[in-house]
C-alpha cells in the first residue's frame, strides 16, 4: 500500500529483527483471544519502521485474515482523528472560538445552569455534562437527541472537574455542521482526506467496502424499523453514523499519514492544514489531564501508553480496541486499530495488554542503542 510521503525504511542501528518482541506480543494477544485481529504501525522520526496485521477478521479458523489494509471503526478516535482537527482549522481561520459559549451557536443550549459552557470545555470534557446516555431508549431522531442533551442538567459546574463524555463531542460535531454548513463527513473529506490521499478513511461506508470492514459486536437493543448503520457505537448510529464523537473508519496506513502530519506541525507535503502554534495551543496541558480534544499521558505513572512514554505523550483511545498514542520526545507515534468488541465488548483483554504493547515499542526501538556495539556498517 503506498502511503504518501512517508517512507518505510528502516533508521540507522535499527533491523527488522529488533521488532522481533513486538511480534510475538501481537500473536500472543491474538492467542489470548485479546482480539480476533489487529493492525499494528509504529512511525518512528518520521518512517514506518514497523506496520504489520495479525490474526483474522473473527475467531474462525476460516475468518479472512486481518490485513493492514483492513478497515476498523474507530469508535472515539473520531473525537482526535477528525473533530478535533476540523476544530484546529476553524479556529485557526476565526470560524470558531474555544471561549465563546456553546449556546453562542446552540441556543437552545442555554439552560438549566449550562449558560456558560465554553467549546473548550467541552474539548477538555470539564463542560459538567454526563458521561453518556443511551439516546435510543427515549429519542428517534437526532434532533430529539440534541434536544435532550439541551434538556440536561450538569453534574458539576463548568470548568470545575474532568469527566470524560461522549456528550461533549456530540455537541462539538453539530457546531461545526452549523459553523460550516456541511456535514461532519464532508468536511473532514474536504479537509484532511481528500488532500492526504486517505482513501479508506470515512463515515458510513458503503456496501462495497463490506468485505474490508473488521466486524464488531451485533446490536441486538437497536429499537428502530429502519436499517442501523454499520457503526458499532449506538448513538452515533441514531445520528446516522455520522457525529462528533464516533463514525469514522479507517486503516493504519491512513493514519500513519494523518499522524505524521500531526507530528510535522501540521504540514505535508507542502500543504499546510494548521499551524504549529494552533497545534501547540491544543495540545497544550495548562494544569488540565486533558489536552484539547486529545488526551494525555496520566502524570501519576498509570497510562495506556505504558510506563515508558514521556510525560508530554498524547493520544487517545477507541472504544472497539483502537488507539494512537504520540511521544513527541522520541518523534514516535504506535497506531493500534483491533476489533476487540467482536463479539462482545464484555472482553476488556486490552486494557492490560495496551501498556505492555507501548512498553515492547519503546524497548525494541531502545534495542539497537542499548545492546548493539558499534560497528563500520553502522
Amino acid at each position: 500500500m503506498l502511503l504518501a510521503g512517508l517512507s518505510t525504511s528502516l533508521p540507522a542501528k535499527l533491523l527488522a529483527s529488533d521488532f522481533r518482541p513486538l511480534e510475538a506480543a501481537m500473536e500472543k494477544a491474538v492467542s489470548d483471544t485479546v482480539f480476533p485481529g489487529a493492525s499494528l504501525a509504529v512511525l518512528y522520526k518520521g518512517e514506518v519502521v514497523f506496520h504489520k496485521a495479525f490474526g483474522r477478521m473473527t475467531y474462525s479458523p476460516q475468518s479472512p485474515a486481518a490485513e493492514t489494509t483492513t478497515l476498523y471503526d474507530l469508535a472515539s478516535l473520531t473525537k482526535a482523528v477528525a473533530t478535533t482537527s476540523i476544530a484546529m482549522q476553524l479556529v485557526e481561520r476565526d470560524s470558531l472560538s474555544l471561549q465563546a459559549t456553546v449556546s453562542s451557536y446552540l441556543p437552545g443550549f442555554a439552560k438549566n445552569g449550562k449558560e456558560r459552557v465554553t467549546i473548550e470545555q467541552l474539548m477538555r470534557h470539564t463542560s459538567g455534562l454526563r458521561a453518556h446516555t443511551f439516546f435510543a431508549k427515549s429519542c428517534t431522531t437526532p434532533e430529539e437527541l440534541f434536544r435532550t442533551i439541551e434538556a440536561d442538567t450538569l453534574l458539576t459546574a463548568p470548568g470545575t472537574a474532568t469527566l470524560y463524555s461522549d456528550l461533549n463531542f456530540m455537541l462539538l460535531g453539530k457546531i461545526i455542521e452549523n459553523v460550516t454548513g456541511h456535514s461532519l463527513a464532508a468536511n473532514f473529506h474536504k479537509r484532511f482526506a481528500a488532500p492526504l490521499r486517505m482513501s479508506s478513511t470515512l463515515f458510513t461506508p458503503p456496501p462495497s467496502l463490506l468485505w474490508r470492514i473488521a466486524p464488531v459486536e451485533k446490536d441486538t437493543l437497536w429499537p428502530f424499523k429502519v436499517p442501523r448503520p454499520l457503526v458499532n457505537d449506538q448513538n452515533a448510529a441514531l445520528l446516522g453514523g455520522i457525529a462528533g464523537h464516533a463514525g469514522l473508519f479507517s486503516t493504519t496506513g491512513d493514519l500513519l499519514v494523518m499522524m505524521k502530519m500531526i507530528m510535522q506541525g501540521g504540514s505535508l507535503n507542502h500543504h499546510i492544514y494548521f499551524s504549529p502554534a494552533t497545534l501547540r495551543m491544543f495540545l497544550a496541558r495548562n494544569g488540565y489531564p486533558r489536552a484539547i480534544g486529545w488526551d494525555l499521558r496520566s502524570l501519576d505513572g498509570h497510562s495506556s501508553a505504558g510506563e515508558l512514554f514521556s510525560s508530554s505523550s498524547y493520544g487517545h483511545l477507541g472504544y472497539t480496541g483502537t488507539s494512537i498514542w504520540v511521544d513527541p520526545e522520541r518523534e514516535l507515534a504506535v497506531i493500534l486499530l483491533s476489533n476487540r468488541v467482536y463479539p462482545s465488548s464484555e472482553n476488556i483483554k486490552i486494557r492490560k495488554f495496551r501498556p505492555l504493547l507501548h512498553n515492547c515499542v519503546i524497548e525494541c526501538l531502545d534495542l539497537p542503542v542499548r545492546q548493539r556495539a558499534p560497528s563500520s556498517a553502522q
